[in-house]
């Protein structure tokens, strides 16, 4: 797929740090319960950390107690492609985003939180950067 935001493996390398660049750009995982945003209830939207592309609101963001920020759906339907992953021995869906290709993290459906489309986006904290609202409209 072509995506807006498009550069050079050294290009991302230089403008990512390692721990970002190992989730965003090689699909990793950083571990449950570090990553800065996955108790955080402040107001706001959600970018990719990668090409600050508007990925969720933290209107739908909810607490799952999984070890990451859980989000049940995106800001915009066509924020984010989702791609079938067969790594690790198991069938996932993988969640990147669409402006740039990068790895956010998995969505997984049926788990029975209480949510209005029975979804969960499972995001690494360190794929987003969080813009807080204003207060003022």
């Amino acid at each position: 797929m072509a995506y807006d935001v498009e550069k050079p493996d050294e290009q991302w390398r230089a403008e990512l740090s390692p721990a970002e660049y190992a989730v965003l750009r090689q699909a990793g995982t950083e571990p449950a319960f570090t990553g800065e945003y996955t108790h955080t209830t402040t107001p706001g939207t959600y970018a990719c950390r990668a090409c600050g592309a508007e990925l969720f609101h933290s209107e739908t963001k909810f607490a799952s107690h999984c070890g990451w920020p859980s989000f049940h759906d995106p800001r915009h339907t066509d924020a984010v492609e989702l791609i079938e992953d067969r790594s690790h021995g198991m069938v996932r869906t993988e969640v990147r985003c669409a402006g740039c290709g990068s790895h956010l993290g998995h969505v997984f459906e049926g788990e029975g939180y209480p949510t209005p489309t029975d979804q969960r986006y499972c995001i690494n904290s360190i794929s987003l950067t969080l813009s807080p609202e204003s207060g003022e409209d």
